[in-house]
């Protein structure tokens, strides 16, 4: 990454290429749990409604600047602490773009019928819940039960849900040191007799900056235990769904957490979010105030705080692992897009192949059985390597 130095940062001009993803980062939480590593701070009212204005201005500067998109994630932090200012964002949005579908993460606590209404009438087409587990003794120590109830009660408000979005979506972890495989078998026998419509089931991922409160609360990880844990995770779900990704299990066609994997190109907005544009890796200003000062100001600019342009190489290797992430590659489509992609994927492939991760079906590789965890770890380590990247943006700004 290439750090503004008193330079001015910029992003690829537009392309013409299909719409991309408008990512919106809402980094407030009423209370932070100790495993996140994501960029957020604890709630104010004042700062947050200020933000969301700021919000606003930054996602009309991409229009100014000829992006387009066709879909919108709003991710957190908790996108849905103040309903009413994420409702004003989101239809600011879809008057300036042709917006398809929107996903929208939020907690068990906010499951109330107002907020439901507002994300309803907002255009919301995929809730995504962060449930994390239904044992009440994991919760307590993830500090989450006294914030977001008990299982029964997160149980509860997850049927009533259930069917007022064209996709329900439950956040699950598996891994925490404390985490049994009984556990695991009592979560996935309450999904399966929920009948959801989408589950999301991420290993833990420790950065540098939750590695010590992990170790503190939940005791050392085991490495080992992980694919265990995973394995069972598929043999549960697999028969009632379908892997939309190595992680993601969904009953019907719908929009996924990693939203990487159907967008190749996503514009990050709000304070410490990241966006890919035209070969651009880049990052907003991890500082909020900064960020509400340069957006609310009399000549408001994109708040950027990082750029690294990726090589072809990286850009068809990004690719690549990204597409297998959603268990299959259309080599068709990546010699479309780049031209020459094999002489920079041999090695990689045969690796694989090797590994028994792959199969090839022309024109299209595929994951395995056996290399849908091997997609997990290389997943994991791509996030890990984000989420210390945050830390390292965090600790810069004062956080």
């Amino acid at each position: 990454m290439r750090f503004s130095d008193g330079l001015p940062l910029r992003l690829p001009e537009a392309s013409a290429g299909p719409p991309g993803l408008l990512y919106i980062h809402i980094p407030f939480c009423e209370k932070l749990c100790p495993y996140c590593s994501f960029h957020r701070v604890v709630f104010s009212e004042d700062l947050c409604r200020k933000y969301f204005r700021a919000l606003r201005r930054e996602i009309s500067l991409y229009r100014d600047l000829g992006y387009n998109f066709g879909g919108i994630y709003v991710g957190g932090g908790t996108p849905t602490v103040l309903i009413d200012e994420l409702e004003q964002t989101l239809q600011a949005a879809r008057d300036l773009f042709a917006i398809r579908e929107i996903s929208v993460e939020t907690n068990p606590d906010h499951l109330t019928p107002g907020r439901l209404d507002v994300l309803k009438r907002a255009g919301v087409n995929r809730l995504s819940v962060g449930v994390q587990s239904f044992d009440d003794d994991l919760l307590r120590r993830m500090d989450r039960l006294e914030k977001y109830g008990s299982g029964e009660m997160i149980v509860g408000r997850l049927r009533e849900t259930s069917g007022r979005f064209d996709t329900l979506n439950a956040d699950m972890i598996f891994n925490f040191p404390s985490q049994t495989e009984a556990m695991i078998e009592r979560d996935l026998a309450t999904i399966l007799s929920l009948g959801l419509d989408q589950v999301t089931y991420y290993p833990l991922m420790v950065s540098d900056l939750t590695k010590d409160a992990v170790r503190k609360v939940f005791g050392e990880i085991d490495s080992r235990k992980e694919q265990r844990l995973y394995e069972i995770v598929a043999r549960r779900l697999a028969p009632a769904y379908r892997f939309s990704s190595a992680w993601c299990f969904s009953r019907k066609e719908a929009m996924i957490d990693e939203y990487i994997v159907a967008y190749g190109e996503y514009a990050g907005v709000g304070s410490g979010s990241i966006g890919y544009l035209g070969g651009v890796c880049y990052a907003n200003t991890f500082d909020i105030d900064a960020y509400t000062s340069i957006l609310l100001g009399d000549k408001p600019g994109l708040p950027l705080l990082a750029v690294r342009p990726f090589s072809v190489r990286d850009r068809v290797r990004y690719d690549f692992l990204m597409r297998l992430f959603g268990m299959k590659a259309d080599m068709t489509e990546l010699e479309k897009k780049f031209g020459g992609s094999w002489r920079y994927l041999w090695s990689d492939v045969l690796a694989f192949g090797v590994a028994g991760a792959l199969r090839y079906e022309k024109p299209f590789f595929r994951l395995t059985d056996r290399g849908r965890y091997i997609w997990v770890i290389l997943m994991r380590e791509f996030f890990t390597a984000v989420n210390n990247f945050r830390h390292h943006c965090r600790v810069q700004a004062g956080y």
